[in-house]
């Protein structure tokens, strides 16, 4: 369906907006921005070839006569393409860079309609997946992590592949359908309740935030989220257990059950000075809960900035030197 982006008017409008479409997709402009100007035929091109009625919806706001939702959302930059998710913001574009605007969107058309969702009959069970909030001024930059390339050690067998934990599907443990029960779309442990995951990137990225979902069965004592985890970056290649606990960690995380959220996720901020040019990450988790002989993890994303982005167009007015 031909659909033009929504002009936002108010707060309130906007709001319902959230509430009615699964996902929406929001043009933070000025009339004075150049850059707002230029990328503007691509976003109503992209609207008018993507939108669909209640699942994915594009709208645009001008931050001079909407500045409660510019305030609300932090908008420091123009444009600014925020993506939300059931209300939430799961990804933002800063500056125009139609190429990223383009790949991020048409991947969340093209994952509606591999759920069957175009027509509306979809249940949304196999679209993009948010365990945890985005923070603002941020995305989820899991889609540039080197899958083919992760190496993951003390494996077990019977778990799922290395690259189920950037699926951007929810976790089968999480779903009702009694179907689910032997898909094995997490990793776990084998010999004892240490695991070793080398991720690389596929060009320097920013990191800020990181977050693990754990989703042990509730009938399994004996396997456990992760408690101690510590990360190395910008390491040539993987490391073995031995090397890693004889390296100093770039931060080192201990979780709690409180850090662990209704849908198993921890949301874990990263110092983020440290991870400004990584380029590779090593999670190793050195400890379960205690008495655990295994741990799990269903997901993780990763959250910050793919490389460095330039921000075009600051949220001023510019002089009349034009």
């Amino acid at each position: 369906m031909s659909q033009a982006p929504v002009q936002i008017s108010s707060k309130e409008q906007f709001d319902g907006i959230l509430k009615s479409s699964k996902l929406v997709v929001a043009d933070f402009f000025a009339v004075w921005c150049g850059p707002c100007q230029q990328i503007a035929p691509v976003y109503e091109a992209l609207s008018k070839s993507l939108s669909r009625p209640q699942l994915l919806t594009f709208v645009k706001i001008d931050t001079e006569k909407v500045k409660a939702l510019s305030e609300e959302y932090q908008i420091t930059a123009l444009p600014t393409f925020l993506l939300f998710q059931e209300g939430k913001v799961i990804q933002s574009v800063k500056g125009a860079n139609p190429t990223e605007l383009r790949r991020i969107i048409q991947k969340l058309a093209s994952e509606l309609e591999s759920a069957g969702e175009s027509s509306g009959t979809g249940t949304g069970s196999s679209g993009p997946w948010a365990g945890a909030e985005i923070p603002r001024g941020y995305s989820d930059i899991s889609d540039q992590v080197e899958t083919r390339n992760c190496e993951l050690s003390n494996a077990d067998e019977d778990a799922g592949p290395v690259k189920v934990l950037f699926d951007v599907a929810k976790p089968s443990a999480l779903s009702n359908d009694s179907n689910s029960v032997n898909v094995k779309d997490f990793v776990q442990s084998g010999a004892d309740d240490q695991l070793l995951l080398f991720i690389p990137f596929q060009g320097s990225v920013k990191l800020h935030t990181l977050q693990i979902t754990s989703l042990p069965p509730k009938d399994q004592d004996t396997v456990s989220r992760p408690v101690i985890i510590h990360l190395y970056i910008n390491r040539p290649q993987h490391m073995d257990f031995s090397e890693a606990d004889d390296t100093e960690p770039t931060q080192a995380i201990t979780l709690t059950s409180k850090d662990w959220n209704a849908e198993g996720t921890a949301n874990i901020s990263l110092r983020f000075v440290k991870f400004q040019k990584t380029t590779t990450l090593i999670l190793y988790v050195q400890k379960g809960e205690e008495g655990a002989d295994a741990v799990r993890i269903d997901r993780i994303k990763l959250i910050g900035e793919a490389g460095t982005k330039r921000e075009m167009g600051k949220l001023q007015k510019v002089g009349d030197d034009e």
